[in-house]
């Protein structure tokens, strides 16, 4: 069957004075129609990069992508001019940016803002696209649209702001939808009007959705399948059910031990990861988890593992799951009650 989007063997890296650093390496996933895969690990994992690296939108002109291949609808994108990838952004793949202020322009109405792309990519007339503009403002939530269409971005409140922001990505009905930390910065009940909104659209136009996120709150709410990201690789991935009931690799143990539970009556305090990820300009030789890993084996110093399969969706990259290695008794419980989940 073939995928919407395609990642393979990605390797994107950014040049400095003395050597190239390797931000994102190996890594492969996929997303199909109408599928919300989120991807979720700390700060610096390489989250943010590889989602600019499908649209070929670098934080630094010294990014670039060193080798692997990006396939959209069957065709690749990774080798496209500057030009073609200009004419896929904002029609066929959008992104909603964590801060919508660094994505809207000041000095812009947000109507003018939201029509932009109606007009460069659907040759509409600059009345259709107003009224387009008009209906998208109305479809996020934004009360009193028609009003509102004539504002600049500092009159809306942060949570106004994300709305529009969303507003402008689904202006071309894209197919699929980047949404790098769209609830970071928000209040709780904020954040859960815009996971309703994504939801809502996701039903309503088919889209799929790329959803970049450190909150695992989030990915239980709206993610169907999940790829856990550190330093760089793609360590295990699976089914929302897969990665919160039967994880498999010592960091996603990590993730969901510090994330507080409103079921856990007997930990007063979360337990925390303990260590810093790795610096990606010195990488260890082996698993990049290892220095922090509480189970750490010889050969994790020196190897890194392949993915053990476990099914035609659940994978991870550890040694721990080799049929040599010594048994872990303290994991995370393999099988919860249905209403035992995290999400719950």
């Amino acid at each position: 069957m073939s995928h919407l989007l395609e990642v393979n063997h990605l390797k994107v890296s950014f040049a400095t004075r003395d050597k190239e650093l390797e931000a994102v390496r190996d890594v492969s996933f996929h997303v199909d129609e109408g599928e919300t895969l989120a991807i979720v690990g700390e700060s610096g994992s390489g989250k943010s990069v590889t989602a600019r690296s499908l649209m070929g939108m670098f934080s630094s002109p010294n990014g670039r992508i060193r080798s692997g291949e990006i396939r959209f609808e069957g065709r690749v994108i990774s080798g496209l001019s500057a030009k073609a990838m200009r004419r896929i952004r904002g029609s066929e793949i959008s992104m909603v940016f964590q801060d919508p202020m660094s994505s809207l322009n000041p000095t812009m109405k947000v109507g003018s803002q939201i029509g932009e792309g109606l007009r460069k990519h659907r040759k509409l007339s600059p009345k259709d696209a107003r009224a387009r503009s008009v209906e998208l403002l109305n479809l996020v939530g934004i009360p009193d649209a028609p009003s509102r269409y004539h504002q600049y971005p500092h009159e809306f409140s942060g949570g106004m702001r994300q709305r529009v922001a969303i507003a402008m990505a689904l202006a071309c009905d894209p197919k699929l939808l980047i949404a790098d930390e769209p609830t970071t910065a928000l209040d709780v009940t904020i954040q859960a009007q815009i996971l309703d909104i994504l939801s809502s659209l996701q039903q309503q136009t088919g889209s799929s959705i790329l959803l970049i996120t450190h909150d695992l709150g989030v990915v239980a709410e709206v993610a169907h399948r999940v790829a856990v990201m550190y330093a760089g690789t793609i360590v295990e991935t699976g089914t929302v059910e897969d990665i919160f009931d039967r994880p498999r690799h010592p960091y996603t143990w990590g993730l969901l031990q510090s994330t507080p539970r409103l079921d856990d009556t007997e930990h007063d305090r979360l337990i925390p990861i303990e260590g810093s990820p790795p610096d990606i300009a010195a990488l260890p030789p082996g698993c990049p988890f290892a220095d922090r890993c509480p189970h750490t084996m010889d050969i994790c110093l020196t190897e890194m593992p392949d993915a053990t399969i476990f099914s035609s969706k659940h994978s991870a990259r550890c040694w721990l799951n080799d049929p040599r290695a010594p048994r872990v008794d303290d994991r995370i419980p393999a099988e919860r009650n249905e209403h035992d989940r995290i999400y719950n």
